[in-house]
C-alpha cells in the first residue's frame, strides 16, 4: 500500500492572458465568490457582471501586460517553480500539486493529481501566510469541497497560516537582509489590504485602525490586521531594526469604502514629510511575485515615491522558489 504524503498548495490564480477577454473572465470569477464580495447573490452578480467586470478589465489588462512574461504570468510561474523545488526538497514520499482558487490549473485537477497518486493522507498548505476569508478561507473551503467528493476520504492536516512560523520569518529576513545592508532610510512592510466591513467580527470590535493592533493574544488570533502587525514586529525583531525605521501599510484597496488603514499610498506621502528619502519596501502577504507586487508597488509605488522627490526606492522580491523560503515550507509541513 502506498504511503505517500499529498500537499496541496493553494494560490489566488491569474488571468491565462494579459487581454482584455481574459482578464474580464478572471475578473468575473473572482469577484463573483461570496467571500469577496460579501453582497446578497443577485445584487453580487449585477455589480460584477454589470459594472467591476465591463470597466475594470481593460485597465488590469493593462497593469498586467506591463508585468506579463514571455513565458506567462508571473504568479503562476513562480507558484509552479515552488511546487517543483518543495517536492523535490521533501524528497519520495510526498507527492506536491499546485491548484488555484481562480484560472487554471484549478484546485479540482490538482486534487485528481493527488488521488490518481493514491496519496494516504493530504497536507493542505494556502500559500496565505495570513488568514483572510477572501483568500484563505475561499482556497479552503474550494478545496475541501473538492477532496469531499471523493469515496475514500484520506487523512487531512490543514495549515490555515504560518504568519509568525519561525521558519517563514528567518525565511522573510534573509530576503531582506542584502536590501538593507546599503544605507537607507526605512522599510514599509506593505501587504494585502482588506475592506474594513470583513473585519467587524466579534473579536475586532476593539481594533482602532488608525493605530498598531496589538501583539497576537485569545482574542485577535485570527484577525489579519493583527496577523499583518505580528509578522512585521517579529521580522523587525529578527532584523534587529529599530521602531522608528519601519512601519506597515495596506495596498490594493478599490471602490468608495473604507479599507483596513494606513494605506500604502498615504503612507509614501508620510514618509515623504517626515525626510524619507532612501526607502525599502517589502511586502510579507505575497511568498510569490505577482501584479500587486510587481505592478502596484513595483511600478505604480515607485512613480508615487518619485514624484514626491523620493531619491531610492528599492522593493524586495518575494520569496519565491528561493531555497531558504523551499527549506521553510518543507519544515512547516513536516
Amino acid at each position: 500500500m502506498s504511503n505517500l504524503t499529498g500537499v496541496l498548495l493553494l494560490n489566488l490564480g491569474t488571468p491565462q492572458h494579459h487581454n482584455v477577454a481574459a482578464v474580464r473572465r478572471y475578473l468575473r470569477q473572482f469577484l463573483t465568490d461570496p467571500r469577496v464580495i460579501e453582497l446578497p447573490g443577485i445584487l453580487r452578480w449585477f455589480l460584477v457582471h454589470g459594472i467591476i467586470a465591463p470597466f475594470r478589465a481593460k485597465q488590469s489588462a493593462h497593469a498586467y501586460k506591463k508585468i506579463w512574461r514571455e513565458e506567462g504570468s508571473p504568479l503562476l510561474l513562480y507558484s509552479e517553480a515552488i511546487r517543483i523545488e518543495l517536492e523535490q526538497h521533501l524528497g519520495s514520499n510526498y507527492v506536491v500539486a499546485l491548484g488555484m482558487r481562480y484560472g487554471k490549473p484549478n484546485i479540482a485537477t490538482a486534487v485528481q493529481q493527488l488521488h490518481k497518486a493514491q496519496v494516504q493522507q493530504i497536507v493542505v498548505l494556502p500559500l496565505f501566510p495570513q488568514y483572510a476569508s477572501a483568500a484563505t478561507g475561499s482556497a479552503l473551503q474550494q478545496a475541501l469541497q473538492t477532496i469531499a467528493r471523493y469515496k475514500v476520504i484520506p487523512n487531512l492536516q490543514v495549515i490555515k497560516d504560518f504568519f509568525q512560523n519561525r521558519y517563514y520569518i528567518n525565511a522573510l529576513a534573509t530576503s531582506i537582509l542584502p536590501f538593507i545592508h546599503k544605507d537607507y532610510d526605512f522599510i514599509l512592510m506593505s501587504y494585502h489590504g482588506l475592506p474594513e466591513r470583513q473585519m467587524v467580527h466579534q473579536e475586532y470590535t476593539n481594533c482602532n485602525m488608525q493605530e498598531a493592533c496589538p501583539a497576537i493574544n485569545e482574542y485577535n488570533r485570527n484577525c489579519y490586521r493583527a496577523q499583518c502587525y505580528q509578522t512585521s514586529r517579529l521580522l523587525a525583531q529578527n532584523l534587529g531594526i529599530s521602531a522608528d525605521k519601519w512601519g506597515v501599510a495596506f495596498q490594493s484597496r478599490l471602490g468608495k469604502l473604507p479599507w483596513i488603514q494606513p494605506y500604502t499610498d498615504d503612507i509614501l506621502q508620510n514618509l515623504r514629510q517626515r525626510g524619507v528619502t532612501k526607502l525599502v519596501v517589502c511586502c510579507p502577504s505575497f511568498v510569490a511575485d505577482c501584479l500587486e507586487t510587481l505592478e502596484e508597488i513595483g511600478i505604480r509605488a515607485r512613480a508615487q515615491w518619485q514624484s514626491l522627490g523620493g531619491a531610492e526606492f528599492t522593493l524586495v522580491p518575494c520569496l519565491n522558489s528561493s531555497p531558504q523560503f523551499i527549506s521553510a515550507l518543507a519544515k512547516i509541513i513536516v
